[in-house]
């Protein structure tokens, strides 16, 4: 019996450099079911040649061209395409490591999940990635079934989305999943943690296991390496979202939302702090706000308890002295890169 088909959504912007080699390591997957969609979403750089020339070379292979709407947006056109019965992310930088579709496929079944997942491993070089398809496939699948975990709809939440896994990618989902759920489109930062929080709803068990099986590109012009735009504010926007839903389920886990809501401030934060002290000035309504949610998110009960020591801290000094805090901050980094530069 033939394999049932497999999507994988492949948003893409300015992608030129990276994209061929994506969609290679997705073609090499020993699961043979596939087809890939490509949404162009208004690349100004030769990415819709490269995006012609793989569909010569791939007859799975389908463009979409689209005007520039955001990653979100990019994926809702293609899943409204997607044929398979079951659906995956590949950001365009990314790649997949060998075998890794054929093992979530068998895992997904085997234990009757809606979603599986596996670990993202990171890499930045041409070596790196060659080492990382060099790992032993047996090896591989040892460590994966030792460590795999199952989880109902609250656990998945609880131990897996407030635990940090909180990526779209690096995961395979029955198509029956994601009928009724769609991405927030407008938000480019922390949109991958919202999906999955309006996927608990309809999700009866999902399956994680320590495969390594996604690559992750430490991307130099990636968008969380990017210097502060407003856009950034979409990491606080999500999880406040995100809080909303969270409560309703489980109005116990205020506290922990409160934390992450205080992580996501002080992340924002540090990236205002790094600005050059006329875009900081620009920037001083967006501080105003992260000082406000601060100080409620702090006043929750419990919610430190859920920040690592150091962001205790550094939350506290923001909100007693927010002009002192990044100025300092932002001179502590500077003087960091310039040491490692030599």
């Amino acid at each position: 019996m033939r394999e049932e088909l497999i999507s994988v959504v492949v948003p893409v912007h300015n992608g030129q450099d990276y994209l061929k080699n994506c969609i290679d390591s997705i073609e090499a997957q020993s699961y043979d079911n596939l087809e890939i969609l490509v949404v162009n979403d208004g690349s100004t750089d030769e990415t819709a040649a490269v995006c012609e020339e793989l569909k010569k070379s791939y007859g799975n292979v389908q463009v979409f061209s689209l005007n520039d709407v955001g990653v979100s947006a990019a994926r809702n056109y293609a899943l409204e395409r997607a044929q398979g019965a079951y659906i995956t992310f590949v950001d365009a930088d990314d790649r997949l490591c060998p075998g890794v579709l054929s093992y979530l496929y068998e895992r997904i079944n085997a234990t009757k999940s809606d979603l599986a997942g596996c670990r993202f491993v990171p890499w930045g070089t041409k070596r790196d990635w060659e080492e990382i398809c060099a790992l032993d496939a047996e090896k591989r699948l040892a460590d994966a079934v030792a460590e795999e975990s199952c989880f109902d709809r609250k656990c998945y939440l609880i131990d897996s989305i407030l635990k940090d896994n909180c990526r779209c990618w690096s995961k395979l989902y029955r198509k029956s999943l994601l009928e009724k759920v769609r991405f927030r489109e407008g938000l480019t930062v922390g949109e991958d943690m919202l999906f999955l929080v309006d996927l608990l709803p309809f999700l009866g068990q999902a399956v994680e296991t320590d495969y390594p099986g996604y690559g992750y590109y430490q991307n130099p012009a990636g968008v969380m390496q990017r210097p502060f735009a407003p856009a950034y504010m979409d990491q606080i926007t999500c999880w406040e979202l995100a809080e909303k839903e969270i409560l309703q389920m489980d109005g116990g886990l205020e506290s922990v939302t409160a934390a992450k809501i205080i992580t996501a401030v002080m992340l924002t934060v540090g990236k205002i702090a790094l600005c050059a002290p006329g875009e900081r000035r620009k920037a001083g309504k967006y501080l105003t706000r992260c000082r406000k949610l601060l100080g409620e998110r702090m006043q929750v009960k419990g919610s430190a308890g859920y920040l690592p020591k150091g962001y205790r801290l550094k939350a506290n000094c923001f909100y007693c002295l927010p002009g002192v805090y990044v100025w300092c901050y932002g001179m502590l980094q500077r003087i960091k890169r310039m040491r490692r530069r030599g």
